[in-house]
């Protein structure tokens, strides 16, 4: 069995698809005896939806895909270097950049048949800012084989500031800032307190959903793992009458075997004495014949 091809093949199915066609493909590399194949198949990990989208995304957009790839290039090196101009540039371009790819992805999976919610969607997301913060993950994703959607190192992507002016370039202090009016400025904190409620619960409820998603992929592996241990017991019960069966038929050959040859030798046995009570008479009839 080609296990790279077998692979690539599962990788590219649809998430409801991966499980069945994994175990038929451990069957019947277990019915040809092959044990390295049943190891690497059967530890095959099926795809959540957002990490498939993905995958999809990277088999059938490769323009996009490279353009990802340069720009997570781009923000590693202006990290390592710590240019300000450079992280602000590629920072911008970073949250404008993965939005529009995510929303690109969708495409291919909902042309394949598979809805795509906002959290999956969201989940996609992370997986671009994955790729764009590490080297490993993008060149993990770059394969189109990814399980799940990898974490984001913290603070990756964060936007620099402007560096300050300095103080002798600043020989004369501006004025300070009128104070905003008390209503102004209570409205205004109210709105970010709105915004910040907001935006804690969109990430509680797209944590949520990671979670369910991540508990739904766990059972659905277990499941998985029972129904090929009952495939490989059903396998083996099969072989084990099938030897008993050939057994049986081999246990009723001999029997007929010996019976046949008993019935040989009873018949032997006979002839032999016909041929003693025959070579008497004749011994008999020679002596009467020389008296």
């Amino acid at each position: 069995m080609d296990v790279e091809q077998v692979i690539e093949e599962l990788y590219g199915l649809r998430p409801e698809e991966f499980t069945a066609a994994r175990d038929a493909y451990v069957a019947e590399a277990r019915k040809e005896g092959d044990t390295d194949a049943v190891k690497a198949v059967s530890g095959l990990r099926r795809p959540t939806t957002a990490a498939w989208v993905s995958n999809l995304f990277v088999r059938e957009r490769r323009s996009d895909v490279d353009r990802l790839l340069a720009l997570g290039e781009t923000l590693r090196e202006a990290h390592r270097t710590l240019d300000p101009a450079k992280m602000r540039e590629a920072s911008g371009q970073r949250h404008k950049v993965v939005a529009a790819l995510a929303r690109e992805a969708a495409g291919p999976a909902r042309d394949a048949g598979q809805p795509v919610s906002d959290a999956v969607l969201h989940d996609v997301e992370q997986i671009f800012h994955a790729v764009l913060a590490s080297s490993d993950i993008a060149e993990q994703w770059a394969t189109g084989r990814l399980v799940k959607a990898p974490a984001v190192p913290v603070g990756f992507g964060e936007v620099v500031p402007e560096v300050a002016v300095p103080r002798s370039e600043s020989a004369k202090p501006s004025k300070p800032a009128k104070s905003p009016k008390p209503a102004a400025k209570h409205a205004s904190t109210a709105e970010a307190e709105r915004r910040e409620r907001a935006r804690t619960e969109a990430e509680a409820a797209a944590a949520e959903a990671r979670a369910r998603d991540e508990a739904l992929h766990a059972a659905e592996e277990e499941r998985s793992s029972a129904q090929a241990e009952v495939v490989a017991a059903d396998e083996s019960v099969t072989e084990l009458e099938r030897q008993l069966k050939e057994a049986e038929q081999a246990k009723r050959a001999a029997r007929d075997a010996a019976a046949e040859a008993e019935k040989a030798a009873k018949e032997a046995g006979r002839a032999a004495r016909d041929a003693h009570r025959a070579a008497d008479r004749a011994r008999s009839k020679l002596e009467r014949s020389a008296d």
